[in-house]
């Protein structure tokens, strides 16, 4: 049986970073210091400006395991895979900042501009993958 295309696979936002203008100034060696869980109570007239994310970090996990030599060789040179340094294989998407870190098990683990992004990467990549998945011990 081939597989399906239209699968749908859940992609776990599990890091955001954002930044953000305060407006007032902050100690941050106190908060440091003192801080233990730190509350923002916008009825105490704290007030932030000009909020941005600027990168989120989600993990996703294929169907199936993936053959990372062949994944590589077929997407050379923006695929790239070193198993002496690292057990995944890095492929960058340029056009949308994005970078997804692939492991032979099918974890995906994909850091990127903002949440769109992230879930482009993982369309964009996921035909490839299919394509180098390894088949079914029987």
């Amino acid at each position: 049986m081939e597989p399906s295309n239209d699968v749908a696979l859940d992609i776990i936002i599990t890091n955001v970073v954002a930044v953000f203008r305060t407006r007032c100034h902050l100690n941050l060696r106190t908060i440091a210091l003192e801080g233990v869980n730190v509350i923002f109570k916008p009825e105490y007239g704290v007030r932030f400006s000009e909020f941005k994310v600027v990168n989120v970090l989600a993990v996703c996990s294929m169907p199936f395991a993936i053959r990372l030599i062949d994944f590589t060789k077929n997407n050379r040179p923006i695929a790239s895979y070193e198993p002496e340094l690292h057990p995944a294989a890095t492929y960058r998407i340029k056009t949308l900042k994005a970078t997804v870190q692939v492991f032979s098990t099918g974890s995906l683990t994909i850091t990127g501009p903002n949440v769109q992004a992230v879930a482009t990467a993982v369309e964009h990549i996921y035909p490839m993958l299919l394509e180098c998945q390894k088949p079914l011990r029987k």
